[in-house]
Formats: C-alpha cells, sequence, structure tokens
C-alpha cells in the first residue's frame, strides 16, 4: 500500500537516499521507533530523582504496572526476563501507535518486522530452556513414549514453527487492515473528518496487539522455565 506522503521517506528523498526509503519504508520508521524509545528512556532516566515528579511516577507506574504483571504470570524466577518481554511490548505498542500520527508509518504494518520480533521471542525462548534444563531439554520434543518420539519430534518442529506464524501474522494482519481501512476512508471521505473514529479505535488496538504479543511471549518464557523443572 502507498501512502500520499510519508514525512521521512521524504527526508530520505532530500539527501538522496529515496530509493532506500521506498523500498525499506519499515526499516526506516523502525529506526523512527527506535530513536524515540532511545530519546524517551534517556530523559527519562536523566530526571530520576529520590523526589519523583508526575512525570517519573507515571513511567515507574507503567514499569512496574509491566513488570508485576509478567511475574505474576510466570512467577518470579522469570523476572530476569524482564527487560526483553517489557522492549517487546514498548516497541510494539509504539510501533503500532506512530501509524495514527499523519505522515509516519507503523512498522508493524510489515511482515518483515513483526517477523523478527517473533524469531527472537521464540529463539529465547529456546535459550532459556537450555540454560535451565541444559541439553536434556531436547527432551521436550520427543514426548513422553519412546516409540512415539519420531512423530512426536515433527509435530513439537511445527508447532513451534508455528509459533512464528502466529506472532507475526497475527500482528502483521490487524495492522495492515487498519492502514488499509484508514487508506481507504481518507481517500473517499477524508474532508469529512470519517476517519477520526477509526483513528481513536487504533489507539486501542494499537494496545491490544502490543499486549497480545506481550502476553503470548511471556506464556512461551513461561512453558520454558516449567520444562527446565
Amino acid at each position: 500500500m502507498e501512502h500520499p506522503y510519508l514525512f521521512f521517506v521524504k527526508l530520505f528523498e532530500a539527501i538522496g537516499l529515496g530509493h532506500f526509503a521506498h523500498t525499506y519504508t519499515h526499516v526506516v520508521y523502525s529506526w523512527v521507533v527506535m530513536a524515540i524509545l532511545i530519546i524517551v528512556g534517556a530523559v527519562a532516566a536523566k530526571g530520576v530523582s529520590l523526589i519523583p515528579s508526575k512525570g517519573q511516577n507515571f513511567f515507574e507506574l507503567v514499569i512496574s504496572g509491566i513488570e508485576e504483571f509478567m511475574v505474576d504470570t510466570i512467577g518470579e524466577e522469570g523476572r530476569w526476563l524482564f527487560p526483553l518481554a517489557a522492549t517487546v511490548f514498548i516497541y510494539v505498542f509504539i510501533g503500532n501507535l506512530i501509524g495514527l500520527v499523519p505522515g509516519f508509518f507503523p512498522p508493524t504494518a510489515n511482515l518483515n518486522t513483526t517477523a523478527s520480533c517473533a524469531l527472537t521471542v521464540v529463539v529465547f525462548t529456546h535459550i532459556i530452556g537450555i540454560k535451565y534444563h541444559g541439553l536434556a531439554y531436547v527432551k521436550h520434543f520427543m514426548g513422553p513414549v519412546w516409540w512415539m518420539s519420531p512423530l512426536i519430534f515433527i509435530i513439537e518442529i511445527i508447532g513451534h514453527l508455528a509459533r512464528i506464524l502466529s506472532l507475526s501474522f497475527r500482528l502483521f494482519g490487524n495492522m495492515m487492515g487498519h492502514e488499509i481501512v484508514l487508506a481507504i476512508l481518507f481517500a473517499l471521505a477524508g474532508a469529512f473528518f470519517a476517519p477520526l473514529p477509526i483513528m481513536a479505535l487504533g489507539i486501542f488496538v494499537s494496545f491490544v496487539q502490543g499486549f497480545v504479543f506481550f502476553l503470548l511471549s511471556i506464556i512461551y518464557f513461561q512453558g520454558a522455565l516449567e520444562h527446565a523443572h
């Protein structure tokens, strides 16, 4: 889907990188999301004090809320996984959200972005399993009955590959669908503010999709931790 105007694509065109920006729009706006998160994080960290400001209270509430939800879901042992899980949630949420800003494109509306996030989560899930269970983690793929191990192994491999497809296609489909609906409404009735209700709903959709991605991620992490016992 071609947007009529994308601010950072035009900016790249001005410096002679228009072909790259048009081909890899999702990469450009992934960099934008990363820059936003780095700048906001640096500013928030710089202003930390014993007497918290309103901004510090807000960030502490958000971060502690995400952490406590995660610990309640997967247990205290999984607290060290919080930085990765929280980063995935915040990145996906902001990546979804910037699509509502005129001139911006949500990187999560591209399958390459969502697949890379999904691969990170699924690969790290197995790193967790090996970290806690060693090479015996492979037994998880063999099933409880030895003579059915070949069949169970194939089924487990398919199941874990399906996790990548599930995480990536769900997020990509929802965000691309939202972008298409907005583009159609702007083209047909943009002058009559018809897209505004969809844009308002988009804030909720952005949060829900980020939360679902986060929730599935920590459930996969929990599964790896449980197999380690």
